[in-house]
């Protein structure tokens, strides 16, 4: 890890921003390198994830990492791929499941996190989250719509590929929507597979 990815790692784990809004206090969970050739931005982490503090430790996790076609290894290699949620720290319960991530976030701590990585590399937005924030062009679009499109260009990011959250209820959107696991993940994992190359 080079010296600014360093010092950028120790300000964001030392955060406490929002901790009074945060039921089981700051815990921020973002990885990270300035040679990660993939970026994936998410939505903040679960419980699970707030306990373990490491990114994607759950289910959605392993739908997320089997639809890129990465095993565990290169998933959590931060020289390889860069996981910067939108909310860092677990935002607590709301009606439904949990909260949106903590809207401090992002404007604290992701331009100097796009700052450090490679200009040509692969950005993912996985969930509305994420994709509200970098394509706002596509807000009136349905996220079926979104991901069927393909890449999106993004003014703070360059090109852009939504993908629907994979959380449990991903299950039903896919069996309504065969294509994509039939042609998006395919394409998908052909673009991953390149950029690691």
């Amino acid at each position: 890890m080079n010296e600014l990815a360093d010092t950028l790692h120790r300000e964001i784990n030392a955060c406490t921003i929002c901790a009074h809004h945060l039921p089981l206090g700051p815990r921020p969970v973002v990885q990270f390198s300035a040679k990660a050739r993939i970026l994936i931005i998410g939505q903040a982490p679960g419980t699970k994830v707030h306990k373990s503090g490491v990114p994607w430790d759950d289910d959605s996790g392993d739908r997320l990492r089997d639809w890129l076609g990465l095993t565990k290894d290169a998933f959590y290699d931060a020289q390889k791929v860069a996981l910067m949620p939108m909310g860092f720290c677990y935002p607590g319960k709301a009606k439904g499941g949990d909260a949106p991530p903590r809207k401090e976030c992002a404007p604290q701590w992701h331009d100097r996190i796009l700052a450090l990585l490679p200009k040509n590399r692969l950005t993912l937005l996985v969930g509305s989250y994420a994709q509200a924030q970098y394509l706002p062009q596509t807000r009136k679009t349905s996220l079926t719509d979104r991901v069927k499109n393909g890449e999106h260009i993004s003014d703070a990011l360059g090109p852009a590929i939504p993908l629907p959250h994979p959380s449990w209820r991903v299950r039903m959107w896919m069996g309504r929507n065969p294509w994509y696991e039939n042609e998006v993940v395919p394409r998908l994992q052909k673009q991953i597979a390149k950029r690691l190359s």
